[in-house]
């Protein structure tokens, strides 16, 4: 039996085998994708052209915003592919290219998340000290520090698939080639693969989510002491939409690599990556907008000012 081979090539058996609801599949998942690649650049474009958001909160926000463009064009374009095709085939090199991609952003965007609630932790806890405690250099460090995690875990759980066999059709059940599924396809043993998996998915899930709770247990002790229930509010306010963003990610990213094989099923894995693979990077920037009063701000000050260049330019 031969390892697998860039020659060899996998079967994406998707979310469906059902030729007219994959029609009405491709064109749901292409508003979604749509949306979630103006959204996030609209985002980035926001906070690098307008100066009021140069606090470091809108510095990782364009980061997670890059992220999320990543995350979703890494899987959607594929799977709108295979909505197309009879043949729903991916190569072994874009295959593993394609989990490597999946874990380097994934575990990427829990550790920004982390830096963004130690942010918030600053702001509220220490905002006499915020600007000097936030500086460039240490907000760089914390955006570098999340990638460099990302980069250890998609390469440490990615170079053990080599050894593995693919025997029969190779078929994949899921719509992508994330690694729990990639996992049940080999025909191998993969006990020191799900070792690896299970290892780093509590490694980064704890490393990212221990500073978080730690952070917002402070946040919350140093609110519950303001005495007017507006300052309560206002202070709350710059949280609220980085918890959202936290409780989509964890409860549904994290439960896929840690929940146990037994209570697994094909349905629950697909609906689970939809939402953490998906949707999440779709809703990421509708959250922070909406929460978000200078983000709005600085979103509704360009599009009057567009509006009343282009009106200028037809009365002239």
């Amino acid at each position: 039996m031969e390892n697998q081979t860039d020659s060899s090539d996998f079967i994406l058996l998707g979310l469906s085998s059902d030729p007219q609801l994959q029609i009405w599949l491709f064109l749901i998942f292409s508003i979604i994708f749509l949306i979630t690649m103006s959204g996030n650049i609209t985002i980035i474009l926001i906070i690098r052209m307008d100066p009021s958001l140069s606090a470091p909160m809108y510095y990782f926000l364009s980061h997670l915003s890059f992220v999320d463009i990543c995350y979703s064009t890494n899987i959607v374009p594929k799977m709108l592919m295979n909505f197309l095709l009879k043949q729903k085939t991916i190569s072994f090199t874009f295959c593993i290219l394609q989990m490597f991609c999946t874990l380097l952003l994934g575990v990427t965007e829990i550790f920004l998340l982390s830096a963004m609630a130690y942010d918030r932790y600053t702001a509220v806890c220490h905002p006499l000290h915020y600007i000097m405690i936030m500086n460039k250099a240490i907000c760089s460090y914390l955006v570098l520090g999340a990638w460099l995690m990302g980069l250890l875990s998609a390469i440490i759980n990615t170079v053990p698939i080599f050894n593995l066999h693919f025997c029969g059709l190779h078929e994949i059940h899921h719509f992508s080639c994330e690694l729990p599924p990639l996992l049940k396809a080999s025909c191998s043993d993969t006990f020191l693969n799900n070792v690896i998996l299970l290892s780093f998915a509590v490694i980064c899930g704890l490393g990212s989510f221990l500073p978080m709770l730690v952070s917002y247990i402070h946040i919350v002790s140093i609110i519950m002491k303001i005495h007017s229930a507006e300052g309560r509010t206002k202070a709350f306010s710059t949280c609220s939409s980085h918890l959202i963003v936290v409780g989509l990610q964890y409860m549904t990213g994290m439960s896929q690599y840690i929940k146990p094989s037994n209570i697994s099923s094909i349905a629950l894995d697909e609906l689970i990556s939809i939402q953490y693979n998906i949707l999440t990077p779709m809703l990421n920037p509708v959250i922070y907008s909406l929460n978000n009063k200078e983000v709005k701000r600085a979103l509704e000050g360009k599009l009057k000012k567009k509006i009343n260049t282009r009106s200028n330019s037809l009365n002239s």
